[in-house]
């Protein structure tokens, strides 16, 4: 077994196809074919099941998928650092980010990335914290942007910002509400949540648990924007970071509350593995990142003491009772 031959099976492995891994290693059908043949025959094992929609990695091929491509990424790394020269900044990025940073500012964030570092390549993967733990773990990535798990993490983590989540109801649907919401009155209103795999719905949970609250949406759903939309035209009610929602609050289609009593705050961390140190390129992404993260929470921030200013004809709870 060689390098070449690994890097001939990630790459099939990948693209899923002999023509289309073939073309991205610049190489000729037969010759890849005849590489991963001798990979199987070293190894006593089939890789690929060979069916008539492309090539099937077997279990013995997902196994060796995720044992070498760590190698392979370290030695990438490597190679980058010993050639990059201080001017010019190449090599490629892969990184995972929660899907509130990526509806947020990872736009801005790349645009201002691509015109510092013109020449890296970057690839962005959308899910959730549980999933970035082990993908970083296993060397698909080389960092994530996650949201601070409960469970101790075995991994290098940083963390970027601590933010408030709010309670987010429709400006033109959404329910009459006092100036700011305590945990325990959650429950009476109708709720869309992240589901219970969101690395959202551990903060929600773990504050309502602490203080003895249920919380019972009528609507699980994991895709933010689906939320916010949602949240629009109806009269339901939903907690997200206020990085999240800040869009849909500055043109007036939202209005969001600060819950009291207690506050529920998301730390948001930056996980790497411990024996892979961070290409500059990719320190210098998460750097961007995170100087977004910051702009657009401070920007979000409430400005009154804390509350959200109400509309005109809406009344606290407290006026309402006198």
């Amino acid at each position: 077994m060689d390098l070449k031959q690994i890097q001939y099976f990630i790459a099939l492995f990948e693209d899923g196809s002999v023509t289309r891994a073939a073309k991205r290693l610049n190489i000729v059908q037969p010759a890849l074919s005849m590489q991963i043949a001798k990979l199987e025959e070293e190894l006593h094992q089939q890789l690929f099941d060979r069916g008539g929609h492309g090539m099937a990695p077997t279990a013995a091929g997902r196994l060796m998928y995720r044992l070498f491509l760590p190698i392979i990424r370290d030695l990438a790394h490597a190679r980058q650092q010993m050639v990059q020269r201080d001017e010019i900044v190449t090599g490629h990025v892969s990184i995972g980010l929660i899907a509130s940073v990526t509806e947020s500012v990872l736009a801005d964030s790349l645009s201002r990335f691509h015109a510092r570092y013109p020449h890296v390549e970057v690839t962005v993967a959308d899910g959730y914290t549980a999933t970035f733990i082990d993908w970083v773990s296993g060397g698909q990535l080389d960092a994530a942007l996650i949201n601070k798990p409960r469970s101790r993490l075995s991994l290098d983590s940083q963390p970027l910002l601590d933010e408030e989540m709010v309670l987010v109801t429709s400006a033109e649907h959404g329910p009459e509400l006092p100036h700011a919401i305590e945990l325990a009155q959650l429950p009476e209103l109708e709720l869309v949540l992240p589901t219970k795999r969101h690395g959202l719905r551990g903060v929600l949970d773990t504050a309502a648990q602490h203080e003895d609250v249920l919380l019972a949406p009528r609507f699980e759903i994991d895709v933010l924007s689906t939320i916010v939309k949602l949240v629009e035209s109806t009269r339901f009610a939903t907690i997200l970071p206020r990085i999240a929602v800040e869009r849909a609050v500055r043109r007036g289609a939202l209005r969001a509350y600060p819950i009291l009593a207690p506050r529920i705050v998301r730390h948001i961390v930056r996980i790497s593995h411990p024996r892979r140190p961070l290409s500059a390129a990719a320190e210098a992404l998460i750097t961007i990142i995170a100087d977004e993260l910051r702009e657009v929470s401070s920007e979000s921030a409430p400005t009154d003491g804390g509350t959200h200013r109400l509309p005109p004809g809406l009344s606290s709870s407290k006026e309402a009772s006198a």
